[in-house]
């Protein structure tokens, strides 16, 4: 097929197109599909300002327990959403969401030595980089979108021995911060880390821990929680999380103080039924959040609801934007989801 548009203006009119149908253009000719994976037509996406956040969900299988595979979640119109599997990508233990890229990090073990290896994912065009690996096994991760790092927690040889590693995305090296045996951050399987006004956040059952990247100190910020909280995210250095009580809840660093988002019990009410799961997560894009969680009615399902947020004096209150399937899920539910920018 051959066009008598010049190739700069296909890919400016390109540009405008929501990615969603990135997919159908790309059978069009093998013209428009060399365009749509070129990295020019994503500068000037950039450039026109028409990048969008995308939300990955890492599919876990119940009957094999393992993690099997990304999704991704198509929206075309709030009523047609749907999560695509994407088979080509990697999967391991831990992950990071930076940008247009996703961080893999997998850990091997040869002769007793464990080894962490590395590979970014460019969602943009689904492909995959391998990174400089380091000798150490990995706990969690947390990225810090300001500074362009990913704080890697883990440990050598055994759990006492704790330490801390900073992969700087835009030199793609590592650097050795500080070991952890000295502090009260220590790891659970339970604990959330996020990045909220340049520190880092473990927040726990057992309280809450601040560590500074500037002073290379923890501090804690809050006592043993009375409540069990779920993974969270953070929009606008405010901590949301699911907890196992049926509330949506918050957190404000500057105000050491947690609160609860209004006006989405019906909501969390329906992902507590008889025929719902406990599995769910929430992820931040933008300023909305979406919560995934399972349901079963004749079959599994994996569910997905939009949140807006609006704050009113010292609350905060949310809208259901919508919600409804977005997989038909047989043996799967999601183990993770992160938000990147394509």
């Amino acid at each position: 097929m051959t066009t008598p548009l010049p190739e700069d203006l296909i890919i400016d009119i390109l540009a405008r197109v929501p990615r969603c149908n990135y997919p159908k253009l790309s059978l069009v000719c093998k013209h428009f599909r060399s365009l749509i994976a070129s990295p020019n037509l994503f500068a000037v996406r950039s450039l026109l300002g028409c990048t969008e956040l995308c939300l990955y969900v890492l599919l876990y299988n119940m009957e094999t327990r393992r993690d099997e595979g990304w999704s991704i979640l198509r929206q075309k119109t709030k009523d047609s959403s749907r999560l695509v599997r994407i088979p080509s990508l990697p999967v391991a233990q831990h992950y990071a969401a930076m940008g247009s890229k996703i961080y893999v990090f997998d850990r091997t073990k040869d002769d007793g030595v464990t080894t962490t290896n590395v590979l970014s994912i460019d969602c943009r065009y689904h492909t995959v980089q391998p990174l400089p690996s380091f000798d150490a096994s990995v706990y969690t991760t947390v990225a810090d979108v300001i500074s362009g790092k990913i704080y890697v927690l883990g440990y050598r040889n055994t759990s006492s021995n704790k330490l801390m590693v900073v992969l700087n995305t835009e030199t793609e090296t590592w650097e050795l911060v500080r070991t952890m045996a000295d502090t009260r951050g220590y790891y659970t399987w339970s604990s959330s880390f996020v990045m909220m006004d340049g520190k880092m956040y473990m927040i726990s059952p057992d309280g809450i821990y601040v560590y500074d990247p500037k002073e290379s100190r923890w501090e804690t910020d809050h006592e043993k929680l009375e409540f069990w909280v779920n993974k969270g995210c953070v929009l606008d250095d405010v901590f949301y999380c699911y907890d196992y009580v049926n509330s949506l809840r918050t957190y404000d660093p500057k105000q050491r103080r947690w609160g609860v988002v209004k006006g989405v019990e019906q909501l969390l009410a329906e992902t507590k039924s008889r025929s719902s799961y406990s599995w769910s997560r929430i992820v931040g894009y933008g300023r909305k959040l979406a919560l995934f969680f399972s349901k079963e009615e004749v079959t599994r399902e994996i569910w997905c609801a939009e949140i807006s947020l609006e704050r009113q004096g010292e609350g905060i209150w949310g809208k259901v934007e919508w919600c409804h399937q977005v997989m038909v899920a047989g043996n799967f539910i999601g183990s993770k989801c992160v938000a990147v920018m394509v």
